[in-house]
């Protein structure tokens, strides 16, 4: 059958594409920009892509007219606390006005469990939208998950961080509220499973795994997995905001997104008992299960997507392809260069620049950039980087973005996402005549700008000749 796959460079849409494409489906994925979609993770497999904007209404008309069935996969937890329900809301709603146009037969909504009158901004949010998606013009079908378990989750990169990190925890009173996670893999069998079955037409389903536990609980079992000694201390006197900042220092989350899950743990979160995975045969797998299994696709080096990749919205309200065209008026630059001997070995040392391989020289002073980024409301560095050595468009490393990625040409193109009084760009080029070129550019915004760069300057000459080197290994002389 033909489905309509929304928000295709998000986490859940980029792991269940492979599954409606196994089942021999004709998928026409949905992006806002086709330039962020890596078809390469997709070799051997036909789709057809489009390009769509729900928030703006635009490109609508490309949607086709003969899709049976849509996944609506949007969704803005990390956006900003102040507009993503209003966000979410027109996004809804355009969905629907376009979608009612065709002859679409089922909606499948993933959104998250609801069990207290009062809900948080993020829970509320997602009710909302199921309301908005209920049409007359075909049947709304809603899976309800709570805490998701899988490699590059938010919320198991959270447990992860917390876990590794912190020896001893002193955590709010919160981690004593109730969840019930469930593995990726089986949020994707649910949501497959459900494809076109009548009975579950007009139907709102909970989908939890078998393990109901405490936050706590899950942090320990988690260390229980990994082999490690953990010891936490809950006190109740730590605020919401309070431990949205614990979350935001430990954690490699960003801010909105820690508030939006500080939020939405206050209370239980247990799946209404149901009778779907009996009707559509799915086992849910136990918690520690979801645990190992996220770390096979950690240590083969094979996550095919992460939260850390989705992009913010109001960072780039256009087309952040169009920042490929690094400005050169009006800009300060450090451009060095050198030739390289082992062609192969430097690219390979670009293209695994960041995350666990650092940064080639003077990691600590990255670090304390890093830091001092997330003192003043930035990314850091903590985010790291979804894969070890391969990159993509969209990719995130560390604190900055890839907005070009091209192995044949030979090109690393960066982006800057700290907080910066200007914009800044990091590029990494080998031409034909085998010359490496690494070039630091900074667009400053006013005279904060221009002090900003000098401050920096006396650190660039020494960071940004050691890493070059490095990167080349030193193969040649400098030119």
């Amino acid at each position: 059958m033909k489905i309509l796959l929304t928000g295709a460079t998000g986490y859940i849409a980029q792991r269940l594409l492979p599954v409606l494409l196994d089942k021999k489906h004709q998928v026409v994925c949905c992006v806002r920009d086709v330039n962020r979609f890596d078809r390469s993770k997709y070799e051997g497999f036909d789709f057809e892509l489009i390009e769509v904007d729900f928030l703006k209404n635009d490109f609508l008309d490309q949607i086709p007219k003969d899709i049976d069935v849509a996944y609506y996969l949007m969704h803005s937890m990390s956006s900003s606390e102040n507009d993503f329900t209003e966000a979410e809301l027109t996004v809804a709603a355009n969905f629907k006005a376009s979608i009612e146009q065709t002859n679409i037969k089922q909606v499948i909504f993933l959104s998250g469990i609801v069990n207290s009158k009062e809900l948080s901004k993020h829970l509320q949010s997602r009710l909302n939208v199921e309301e908005r998606l209920q049409s007359h013009h075909y049947a709304l079908t809603t899976l309800r998950a709570g805490i998701i378990v899988g490699s590059g989750s938010a919320s198991f990169e959270i447990i992860r961080d917390l876990v590794e990190k912190l020896p001893v925890m002193i955590a709010p009173k919160w981690l004593k509220t109730r969840c019930q996670p469930i593995g990726i893999r089986d949020v994707l069998s649910f949501l497959e499973g459900v494809l076109m079955k009548e009975f579950t037409f007009n139907r709102t389903y909970d989908i939890g795994g078998p393990d109901v536990m405490t936050y706590k609980d899950m942090l320990l079992r988690f260390a229980q997995v990994r082999k490690l000694k953990r010891w936490i201390i809950t006190v109740p006197v730590m605020t919401p905001k309070l431990s949205s900042y614990w979350l935001y220092f430990v954690t490699s989350t960003s801010f909105p997104l820690a508030s939006s899950l500080v939020e939405s743990m206050r209370v239980d979160v247990i799946a209404k008992p149901n009778d779907l995975q009996e009707k559509i045969n799915v086992k849910p797998m136990r918690y520690e299960q979801a645990i190992e299994l996220a770390f096979g696709k950690i240590e083969q080096n094979q996550v095919i997507s992460s939260w850390r990749d989705a992009l913010n919205i109001e960072r780039y309200p256009n087309s952040f392809v169009k920042l490929i065209e690094v400005p050169q008026d009006g800009c300060f630059k450090d451009v060095r260069s050198m030739k390289v001997d082992d062609v192969d070995l430097a690219l390979r040392n670009i293209w695994s620049i960041g995350g666990k391989t650092g940064w080639y020289y003077a990691d600590w002073l990255w670090g304390i950039r890093g830091f001092l980024d997330k003192l003043v409301g930035g990314v850091g560095l903590q985010r790291g980087r979804t894969n070890s050595d391969t990159l993509s468009t969209g990719s995130v490393i560390d604190f900055w973005r890839v907005i070009l990625a091209d192995k044949k040409e030979r090109r690393l193109l960066l982006y800057a996402e700290m907080k910066l009084p200007g914009e800044a760009w990091l590029e990494f080029k080998i031409d034909q005549d085998d010359t490496f070129t690494q070039t630091a550019t900074f667009r400053p915004l006013g005279i904060s700008g221009r002090l900003y760069w000098y401050s920096v300057l006396p650190f660039h000459a020494f960071i940004f000749k050691g890493m070059m080197q490095n990167i080349a290994k030193k193969t040649n002389k400098k030119m």
